[in-house]
């Protein structure tokens, strides 16, 4: 049941962060990795999981290790509820690293916004890793989870289902990245375990 229910969960950083993007396109290092980010919304494309994130991104949303992280996320993929749009913002490039904060509209991250670290590998800007919760909303992250239980529940009742979104609703800000950015899922465990 558990692994049934990571699936869920760990679609939430990939569903808005699976690049298209190439390095390039934009007048200069910012404008590249704003558009890398904001492209990010629209893509379902299982190649990126190896070309536009680099290893240590892909495992910190799989929550699995090396190759079993690149084919779950490629597997995941086709699955991802895309976000309406992306607003980019506080972008900061030195050399070949760069952060942002990523302001998502729709889809399965509406109304959160994450930091997230991207680094340049042969000219083009990758995804490597989501820090943290810029902004935080426990509630509407609970609306969410609700809304896909209900439509997929995963062989779990709804009480189960519900007081796992109930518990996800409640968690502070570094609870909620304790459960979806350490690619640890002993927390998930830890919630599900204590609604069975």
């Amino acid at each position: 049941m558990i692994k049934r229910l990571l699936v869920p969960l760990t679609l939430l950083a990939l569903a808005a962060l699976a690049v298209t993007a190439c390095g390039g396109g934009g007048s200069n290092a910012e404008d590249e990795v704003t558009e890398v980010i904001e492209q990010a919304a629209t893509t379902k494309d299982p190649s990126n999981c190896t070309e536009l994130q680099t290893l240590r991104f892909t495992e910190q949303n799989s929550g699995e290790n090396g190759k079993a992280a690149i084919k779950n996320c490629e597997e995941s993929a086709k699955e991802e509820e895309e976000a309406e749009k992306a607003h980019v913002s506080n972008v900061s490039v030195n050399g070949e690293k760069a952060t942002a904060e990523v302001e998502f509209i729709g889809g399965s991250l509406g109304s959160q916004t994450l930091a997230v670290a991207l680094i340049e590998e042969d000219g083009n800007w990758k995804l490597d890793q989501i820090e943290g919760f810029a902004k935080y909303d426990g509630k509407a992250l609970e609306e969410t989870f609700l809304k896909q239980f209900e439509e997929s529940p995963e062989g779990l009742s709804k009480q189960q289902y519900t007081c796992i979104v109930e518990g996800i609703g409640k968690a502070s800000k570094a609870e909620a990245e304790e459960m979806f950015l350490s690619g640890s899922s002993i927390k998930i465990e830890e919630l599900a375990q204590g609604c069975a």
